[in-house]
């Protein structure tokens, strides 16, 4: 991809922070799945305002499924070590990008579109994080291999508004929202989450 096409962010996550995640892995874990769930659930959330933009729906839902993939895959791990879903909290991070997409049909897909490219190149970069900090081989493996799924979908969520937006507009607000993003994950507390 054009560099101009790919996904960014304008910060990076501190790196002491996967020791919180070393720390409650278990915690990490039952957030992941529900990032996961939720994943899927943005993807679908757009085919359903937008079934009349059948350009993106193969790759909307092309990311709906891995979504799922991912989400079985994150609950067979829960199995493994005993541990179940709990109900769902909000997630503050999500909440406060969600707030930043403008009203307006046009506008809007265009802001959900690039906020769906950087939660999943934030996801991207924290998997990455995760897998070179983790010693078990096999979720070293699964964390690599979601971290290339995740940057993927980033640029393929950035890709998409081009079909209905000019490279200009989609630059332009794409700067502004991943200095919000930046400015966002500053301001959050650590948790055992993806965010």
């Amino acid at each position: 991809l054009m560099p101009r096409l790919r996904a960014q962010l304008a910060s990076s996550t501190d790196p002491e922070w996967v020791q919180v995640i070393l720390d409650n892995f278990d915690a990490f874990l039952i957030d992941h799945a529900s990032c996961e769930r939720k994943a899927m659930a943005y993807a679908m959330s757009v085919v359903v305002k937008y079934p009349d933009r059948t350009e993106i729906l193969p790759d909307l839902l092309q990311v709906a499924q891995d979504e799922l993939d991912h989400f079985r895959d994150v609950l067979v791990l829960m199995d493994k070590r005993g541990l179940q879903m709990t109900p769902d909290e909000p997630d503050p991070y999500v909440n406060q990008l969600i707030k930043i997409c403008r009203h307006g049909r046009d506008e809007r897909l265009l802001d959900r579109l690039l906020v769906a490219s950087v939660i999943e190149t934030r996801g991207a970069e924290r998997f990455r994080i995760i897998a070179e900090a983790l010693d078990d081989a096999e979720l070293k493996e699964f964390y690599r291999d979601l971290w290339a799924t995740e940057a993927r979908h980033g640029d393929v969520f950035k890709k998409m508004a081009l079909h209905y937006f000019d490279q200009e507009e989609i630059d332009r607000r794409n700067q502004e929202i991943i200095e919000a993003e930046a400015e966002i994950i500053a301001g959050l507390e650590w948790r055992p989450s993806l965010h």
